[in-house]
């Protein structure tokens, strides 16, 4: 796929970005919106709410957060929303780890932190362009 194709795939797709940290949040809505159209969530029951009013392509989950943790939240949408791709932001470097997280919760990628915006708009182009789950 070249690069316009691949930008016509992505473009306009909504993005819902969850994470408890507000400043990292705000920069990567910052970043991806001109390529996405990003709503951002600070916690799973937040992000859920989100969900059951809009239609989402791709959901980035942060991993460790208070209350509820990305990965069992991940998981729980992967039953009602399979179609949307679902990535997962995470600090843990573990290769076993990270495998059984993407089986588990069937997530299109891991991004490990600290991210950079531009990973996670390739991480998100990548799920975009890999169609339907």
């Amino acid at each position: 796929m070249n690069a316009e194709t691949s930008a016509s795939a992505a473009g306009g797709a909504r993005v819902l970005l969850v994470d408890d940290e507000v400043p990292l949040l705000d920069s990567f809505r910052l970043a991806l919106s001109s390529e996405f159209e990003v709503d951002v969530a600070t916690s799973a029951a937040e992000a859920e709410r989100k969900l059951a009013t809009g239609n989402y392509q791709v959901i980035v989950c942060d991993h460790l957060m208070p209350v509820e943790e990305g990965l069992p939240f991940l998981i729980r949408i992967s039953e009602r929303f399979p179609r949307t791709h679902r990535i997962l932001l995470t600090g843990y470097m573990n290769p076993e780890l990270l495998a059984h997280n993407i089986e588990t919760a069937r997530l299109t990628a891991c991004v490990l932190k600290p991210a950079r915006p531009s990973e996670v708009a390739q991480a998100i182009r990548r799920a975009l362009e890999s169609g339907s789950r």
